[in-house]
């Protein structure tokens, strides 16, 4: 048996959770600790963390510290959320926890925060092969998340936290009466955000996660007489934000005995609830009780077994038509180009000398060439540039989406020149990659410039005087598109390319 830990870091208050793995790697928490220090309050008004609050974090991690000690804990992850990212002085509060107590605290960014609550709610619900969208209402930001089966297709951060929202309303001096319209009004830019990334599609699984959420699904226990407290519908969600409306903090406080620093938050965290939930047209919303802390947890256990995480190709290719769909992309045609690609790629790996991760980005770049059609046909290579730049593919790094936008921005046209800003971005060795990939995308591109699949399969092969692309009779608008594109191909590799 080992014992894991795992702290994290919000802006409403810090948790520390403890848990034992089995020997089938499965984990069970023996200990949980929460300390109300609301970072969020000094950050999302000040925009620093003020001594007072440095101080009483200190003070919890020295108690972290001593259980970590007390439960013989072997392996430990620590993160910080919302307001430590937005904090300018955050790196001077994880110096001083790591002096005062050991141990590192890594401020993770949402996609990382959104990955490891999706990793709990995956562990608790049976969400295989189902369209998920996961809620997670923290105290300074709002992760919203849709996957399919354990591949994460979007996921966003949005600044609309119950904290945040709460430290508007003082700092704007309204009264409670104009809450409701408030937390409307910031969000909504969310909202239609999250109508554009849903679309049409069934969602089959609707969770919350976070402290307020689980608040609420007692509140519907209490309020309701249900027997559960691990969902709430959304007619039940309304009567529920009717209700905190009409009371003042100190009577939620007196009728629900909910702590002082849940009664100020809560209605925030129901309305943005309800208004996400009710966007993506669910009745009910599971509520799982995990949260981050959970989700570092069953990752460390993973970590221990040497379990392979989620198949990165699969997850990134996912990530990609999801956004592919969004900006209504000719699919039959990216997933063409972004096959014949591939065999290119392959059967190519003497001339080009790139590994299998950059077969990965080139495929990506193949099925996302065209997007910018989405803005306008003219110049449609630098409109998907600017799609690429401001949507992040799930799963690529950030080296990674440049290279990807590159490879949308010079699959036609001139060839990439150091005066290209997207270009010039890049590491000389990255440079060579995307004039290789360029190369490559180009030919596959050309194979089907009619957008009508007549060739569904390609052979390139060397040969005594260069290479050559073999390609059927009767094909004479691709042959001559391919002659036309070829120069690239030509000039990166130094060879000749004979199309037959």
């Amino acid at each position: 048996m080992l014992n894991v830990a795992a702290i994290d870091v919000g802006s409403n208050a810090l948790r520390m959770t403890v848990g034992e793995v089995d020997d089938s790697w499965a984990v069970k928490t023996i200990e949980n600790i929460r300390i109300p220090v609301r970072l969020g309050q000094d950050v999302f008004t000040g925009g620093t963390l003020e001594e007072t609050s440095m101080q009483h974090t200190e003070d919890a991690f020295r108690r972290f510290q001593r259980v970590a000690k007390y439960f013989d804990v072997s392996r430990l992850r620590a993160v910080a959320t919302s307001a430590m990212r937005e904090a300018g002085n955050s790196h001077l509060l994880v110096d001083r926890i790591f002096s005062v107590s050991g141990i590192q605290v890594d401020i993770i960014e949402s996609d990382e925060e959104a990955r490891l609550i999706h990793l709990a709610v995956a562990d608790s619900l049976d969400i295989k092969n189902k369209r998920t969208l996961v809620m997670d209402i923290g105290g300074g930001s709002v992760e919203v998340t849709l996957s399919t089966g354990n591949n994460i297709v979007f996921t966003s951060s949005y600044n609309i936290g119950a904290v945040r929202l709460l430290k508007i309303l003082e700092k704007k001096g309204d009264t409670e009466k104009s809450f409701n319209q408030l937390v409307n009004e910031y969000a909504e830019p969310a909202r239609r955000l999250i109508d554009l990334e849903i679309g049409d599609e069934k969602i089959s699984v609707c969770v919350g996660t976070g402290g307020n959420v689980e608040e609420i699904g007692r509140l519907r226990q209490k309020l309701f007489k249900t027997e559960s407290d691990r969902f709430i519908t959304l007619t039940e969600l309304a009567l529920l934000i009717d209700r905190l409306s009409a009371m003042s903090v100190e009577d939620r406080i007196r009728e629900f005995k909910l702590r002082p620093d849940r009664a100020d938050v809560i209605l925030a965290a129901a309305i943005v609830l309800h208004l996400i939930a009710n966007q993506a047209h669910v009745k009910q919303i599971a509520i799982p009780n995990v949260g981050l802390k959970d989700g570092i947890l069953i990752d460390i256990a993973k970590e221990l077994s040497r379990a392979p995480r989620p198949e990165r190709r699969e997850q990134v290719l996912e990530s990609a038509l999801h956004l592919g769909r969004k900006y209504q992309f000719d699919e039959e045609h990216a997933l063409l180009i972004s096959k014949l690609s591939a065999e290119l790629f392959l059967q190519s790996t003497s001339l080009h000398n790139l590994d299998k991760s950059n077969l990965l980005l080139l495929q990506v770049g193949a099925l996302l060439h065209d997007i910018g059609h989405f803005i306008g046909t003219i110049d449609h290579d630098k409109h998907g540039l600017y799609l690429l730049q401001a949507n992040h593919l799930i799963g690529l790094s950030e080296r990674e989406q440049i290279i990807v936008a590159n490879l949308v921005r010079f699959h036609r046209g001139k060839s990439p020149f150091p005066d290209e800003e997207s270009f010039k971005s890049l590491l000389q060795k990255d440079r060579l990659t995307v004039l290789k990939l360029s190369a490559l995308l180009r030919l596959a591109d050309s194979m089907d410039v009619s957008h009508t699949s007549r060739i569904t399969h390609v052979t390139i092969k060397r040969e005594k005087n260069g290479w050559q692309l073999k390609l059927s009779d009767g094909l004479m608008l691709e042959k001559w598109t391919i002659e036309k594109r070829k120069e690239l191909f030509q000039e990166v590799f130094g060879v000749t390319l004979d199309t037959g």
